[in-house]
Formats: structure tokens, C-alpha cells, sequence
């Protein structure tokens, strides 16, 4: 088995404008991988995962997915490497159905998951199908923005704080579709400040504090690491 991370990012600087954000980032996932992203708001971890995706363009160092160099690519050419990205405000169009929110990102691969696997996994969605999105909840707007990456084909998720908000059985719910999606080899990137969550479904977490990493450990380590986490956190 390789040891090659399916996504390695070394020495991630980057700027919003003159702003320097991200000092010096490393981060890998292996395959089939959920890892997490820890820190108070403003720590950098929304960054990172624009800067992986490349809708923050001041970069340098290095970004990788499977080997490939991500860091000369154009925005639209990232997302046909396989990243989908759900960013916290979730982007669902309020004019469109959920059925046709759904079919709106273009596919990157043949390997997306169909309309109807999809409704499996969201029960909810398919009895909403026809919703507009303005009449959705907030749970029911977070599974449709991961729901339509799913059918696009993409093998590694970028979540940028899923739970934000939400009541805990919906919760509850999101953590039980990040471990289906697990089960089925998606690799998970997941920027959370709930670490409770986030315990029952990564297999590494990542701890960031004003814009650079300051630990990693695996799961089974949080609550040797739970002094420094309270620390950093504030919780």
C-alpha cells in the first residue's frame, strides 16, 4: 500500500490581498480518510480550504491530489480533479426546486452517486423534491448542498463547518451520512468547531491557531489532547 497522501499540501502560504493568512500549512489525507480541521473563528481553516480549491489565488507552496499539481490549475479544472467544495453558506439557489438544485453542479466523473442513491441517503430531500429552496430548513439546505456534490462525481469533500447552527438530531444525522459516505471510500476534509461531533466520524484531527497548524494527532489521541484543545478553542 503506497504512503503517498491522495491530497498533501506542504509548506500553504496564502493572502487576501495584502493580507498574509496561512503561514506555512501542512496537511495530508490518505485515502478514504476523515480528518478534521480544529480552531476558533479567524484561526484560518475556511482558508485552507479555499486555498485548496483555489477561489483564494494568492498561493504558494505546495498542493497536491494525487500528485497532480493543483496550484497552476484554473479555478473550473480544480473541481475536475475530484474536490467538491461545501462552503458554510451552503449557495443553494432559493428560485430553484430541490430536484433541480440537485442537478446543478455539472458532473466531474461517471462515478457520482445517482438522484436516486442520493434520495436514499437524504430520505427528507426526496420528500422536499419539489420545495423550493427559500423553503427549506437550515438541515434540510446543508444535506442538499452535500447531496448535489455527490452526484458530481467528486472523491474528495471539503466541508466547511456542516453542523453551524443546526438542531442536534440534524446533527445527529449529518454525522450518520459522513459515515456512510466513508463506508462507500469518499475521503473527507471537515473544517468543525464542534470536536464532539467531530469524534464520531474522523479518523485524524488538525488543530489551527492564527493561520498555522500548531497539532495533529489521530482520533483515538482527542482526549489526550484535550487541555490544548480547550486552550486554543476556548471552550
Amino acid at each position: 500500500m503506497s504512503n503517498t497522501p491522495l491530497l498533501e499540501v506542504r509548506g500553504l502560504n496564502a493572502w487576501y490581498g495584502e493580507s498574509h493568512v496561512l503561514h506555512g500549512v501542512d496537511l495530508d489525507i490518505q485515502e478514504g480518510e476523515t480528518v478534521t480541521l480544529l480552531g476558533r473563528n479567524g484561526a484560518g481553516k475556511t482558508t485552507t480550504l479555499r486555498a485548496i480549491m483555489g477561489i483564494l489565488r494568492r498561493r504558494e507552496g505546495v498542493l497536491r491530489l494525487r500528485g497532480q499539481d493543483l496550484l497552476g490549475l484554473p479555478l473550473h479544472r480544480v473541481a475536475q480533479t475530484g474536490l467538491g467544495y461545501v462552503p458554510e453558506e451552503r449557495g443553494i439557489f432559493a428560485s430553484l426546486s430541490v430536484a433541480e438544485n440537485l442537478m446543478l453542479p455539472p458532473k466531474v466523473a461517471e462515478n457520482g452517486m445517482s438522484v436516486e442513491e442520493i434520495y436514499q441517503l437524504f430520505p427528507n430531500l426526496h420528500e422536499r423534491r419539489t420545495s423550493q429552496g427559500t423553503k427549506l430548513s437550515g438541515g434540510e439546505q446543508q444535506m442538499l448542498a452535500i447531496a448535489r456534490i455527490l452526484r458530481t462525481g467528486a472523491t474528495v469533500l471539503l466541508l466547511d463547518e456542516p453542523t453551524e447552527g443546526l438542531a442536534p438530531v440534524i446533527v445527529q444525522r449529518i454525522g450518520d451520512v459522513l459515515v456512510a459516505l466513508k463506508k462507500r471510500g469518499m475521503t473527507i476534509l471537515l473544517v468543525e468547531q464542534n470536536f464532539r461531533f467531530a469524534r464520531k466520524v474522523a479518523d485524524r484531527f488538525y488543530l489551527m491557531e492564527d493561520g498555522r497548524m500548531v497539532n495533529s494527532f489521530p482520533g483515538h489521541q482527542l482526549d489526550a489532547n484535550m487541555d490544548q484543545l480547550h486552550e486554543v478553542l476556548g471552550v
